[in-house]
C-alpha cells in the first residue's frame, strides 16, 4: 500500500492561532469567576472540558495513495444538556482551538439560555486539496471515528467553518448506516429533505442581524441611517449583510473575503455582488468588476474603516492590540468566534466602543440548530416564517437580559454575557450535584 503523512497542522506551523484564542476565552471566563465570586470546585469544573478526542482521519485518496489527517472532538459541558457545536474543516484547527470553541458552545448556548452545554469538533485539513468524493471519504471516516461520544441525547454536530449541509448529510448517513436506523436528530444544519429546518441557513446571520439591530435601537440610533461594514462575506456574512440593507434599511458600505474586498462610503450594490457570485461559484470578492464605482480594501484596511458599524464575521483574533487603536466604528458586533482578542477587547472598553459578544451576536446558528433538533425529534417540521419569529424572539428576550445586566452592574456587554451564563453553568451544576 502506498501512503503518504499528512502531518497535524499544529506540528507543521505554529499554535499560537488556537492557544491564542483559548488563553483570551479563559481570561473573560476568570473575570466572570470573580464578579460572581464562585467556589473553586465551580470554577475548576467549568474551566476544562468533560470530554476530548483526538483521532487519525485515514481516507484513499483519488490516486490510490493514503494521506491521513488529524481530527478532533471536543465536549465542554453537558451540565445543561446535550453537547451542542459544529465541525470545521481548516488548515489551522488544532486541539486549543477547539477547546476554546467549545468553551465559548457553552457560554452562547447558556446565555440564549437553551438546553444545551458546548461542544466542538473540526480536521486539520485544507478542503480545497481534496475533490468532492475523498471531501466525503474525509467526512464520513471522521464520523465514525468520533461516532462513539455522539448522540442526539449526547452531542449533536452542525455545519462550521468549511462545512455545509452536504457534509452535514454524509455525516448523518453514516452514522444512520452504522446504526441500521434513520438518525436525524445526530446532527443539524442537514438539506430540508433529510430533516434540516427551514431558516438553518441564514440562521447566523440572521441572527447577527437582530443583535445589531437590539444594539442600534439601545442607543438610540435609526438603523436606515447606519453605515455598515462586514469583514467576512461567507456564509455569516453573506445573509448578514442582506438582511441589514434588505428588511432594516442599513447601509453596506464595504465587504471582504479572504482576498480582499470593495469599500464605498454611498453604498454597494449588494445585489450586483451577489449575482455575480452566485454566476461564478467559489470566486472571490477580488475577481469582482467594480466599473470604478468601488474602491479595493485589505480586511485589515476594512476594519479600519469610518463606518458606524463594523462586523467582523470571518475567523478569529482579526482585532488585536496592534490595530485596535485605528478602529474608528463606534459599534462592534461580532459575528464570528472570537475575532478580538483580549488585549484589544480593553483598549476597545477604554475607548467606549461598544462591542456585541460574539456569545450573543452570532448565537442565531446554534438557536436554529436547536430548533432544527427539537423539529427532528418530533418528526414534525415548521415554515420559515416560524422559525425566524422563533429566532428573533431568543435573541431579543437573551439581549434585553445581557443589557439590563450590564446597565444594573454598569459593565460592558462581554462582561454582563459571560457572568450570565456562567451563572447558568454555574446554577446546572450545583443542582446536579457530583456523580458519584
Amino acid at each position: 500500500m502506498t501512503s503518504t503523512f499528512e502531518a497535524p497542522y499544529s506540528i507543521r506551523t505554529s499554535k499560537a492561532a488556537g492557544s491564542g484564542m483559548l488563553s483570551t476565552a479563559l481570561t473573560q471566563l476568570d473575570e466572570a469567576f470573580q464578579r460572581l465570586t464562585l467556589d473553586e470546585g465551580l470554577r475548576s469544573i467549568i474551566r476544562q472540558s468533560e470530554r476530548e478526542l483526538t483521532v487519525a482521519v485515514p481516507i484513499r485518496r483519488d490516486d490510490g495513495t493514503v494521506s491521513v489527517f488529524t481530527g478532533f472532538r471536543v465536549q465542554h459541558s453537558s451540565a445543561r444538556g446535550p453537547c451542542k457545536g459544529g465541525i470545521r474543516f481548516h488548515p489551522v484547527v488544532d486541539l486549543d482551538e477547539v477547546r476554546a470553541l467549545a468553551l465559548l458552545m457553552t457560554l452562547k448556548c447558556a446565555v440564549v439560555n437553551l438546553p444545551y452545554g458546548g461542544a466542538k469538533g473540526g480536521i486539520s485539513v485544507d478542503p480545497a486539496g481534496l475533490s468532492e468524493y475523498e471531501l466525503e471519504r474525509l467526512t464520513r471516516r471522521y464520523a465514525a471515528m468520533i461516532m462513539p461520544i455522539l448522540g442526539g441525547k449526547r452531542d449533536i454536530p452542525a455545519p462550521d467553518v468549511n462545512t455545509n449541509p452536504r457534509v452535514m448529510a454524509w455525516f448523518m448517513d453514516t452514522v444512520s448506516m452504522i446504526e441500521g436506523q434513520l438518525s436525524p436528530e445526530i446532527i443539524t444544519g442537514k438539506p430540508l429533505e433529510l430533516g434540516g429546518s427551514q431558516g438553518r441557513v441564514e440562521a447566523t446571520g440572521r441572527g447577527t442581524a437582530v443583535a445589531t439591530v437590539e444594539m442600534l435601537r439601545r442607543l438610540g440610533r435609526d438603523p436606515k441611517e447606519m453605515r455598515v461594514a462586514v469583514q467576512g462575506y461567507g456564509n455569516v456574512g453573506f445573509y448578514l449583510a442582506e438582511i441589514l440593507e434588505r428588511e432594516y434599511g442599513c447601509h453596506i458600505v464595504a465587504v471582504s473575503d479572504v482576498s480582499g474586498g470593495w469599500y464605498n462610503p454611498n453604498g454597494l450594490s449588494l445585489s450586483a455582488i451577489n449575482d455575480y457570485l452566485a454566476h461564478y461559484p467559489g470566486s472571490f470578492l477580488s475577481s469582482y468588476a467594480s466599473n470604478g464605482h468601488m474602491d479595493r480594501v485589505s480586511n485589515q484596511e476594512l476594519l479600519a474603516l469610518d463606518v458606524d458599524v463594523l462586523i467582523p464575521a470571518a475567523i478569529e483574533n482579526q482585532i488585536t492590540a496592534l490595530n485596535a487603536e485605528q478602529i474608528q466604528s463606534g459599534i462592534i458586533v461580532e459575528g464570528a468566534n472570537g475575532p478580538t482578542n483580549f488585549e484589544a477587547d480593553a483598549i476597545l472598553r477604554e475607548r467606549g466602543v461598544h462591542v456585541v459578544p460574539d456569545i450573543l451576536a452570532n448565537a442565531g446558528g446554534v438557536i436554529v440548530s436547536y430548533l432544527e433538533w427539537v423539529q427532528d425529534l418530533q418528526w414534525f417540521f415548521w415554515e420559515v416564517g416560524e422559525v425566524r419569529l422563533r429566532l428573533h424572539d431568543v435573541m431579543q428576550r437573551a439581549f434585553e437580559e445581557v443589557w439590563s445586566l450590564s446597565e444594573r452592574e454598569q459593565i460592558d456587554l462581554r462582561s454582563a454575557a459571560y457572568m450570565l451564563a456562567v451563572q447558568r453553568v454555574g446554577e446546572a451544576i450545583e443542582a446536579r450535584g457530583i456523580f458519584p
